[in-house]
């Protein structure tokens, strides 16, 4: 399968903190890859890599302005994400659930 058909899905798109970052600095305006990468200490080409690691996951969309591409975040993909995490906030609140009834029974026993 050549590199370019690959298609990332949005669990392995946000794995990496680089493409995290980016998608929360396009959450605030929509920007070109020459301004994104000044928020990056790498080239424009790691840049646009990671830009297009994003976009086959269908969390950034692309648009051409004249000969620039400028980048927006499309957040409807992280809804996948965020109904999977949802599952285990049962899991998260019954353990601090649990915590605090350890914490506060420990704090009769003084």
């Amino acid at each position: 399968m050549a590199a370019s058909s690959v298609k990332h899905d949005v669990f392995q798109a946000i794995a990496d903190p680089t493409r995290r970052k980016l998608l929360k600095l396009l959450s605030k305006e929509e920007m070109p890859v020459t301004a994104i990468s000044g928020h990056f200490p790498m080239s424009r080409t790691s840049v646009s890599k990671h830009l297009r690691v994003l976009a086959d996951a269908g969390l950034v969309k692309e648009r051409k302005v004249g000969r620039e591409t400028r980048y927006k975040l499309e957040p409807e993909p992280l809804y996948e994400l965020k109904d999977w995490l949802q599952y285990f906030e049962l899991f998260w609140e019954n353990k601090l659930t649990a915590l605090k009834l350890f914490v506060e029974s420990d704090k009769q026993d003084i």
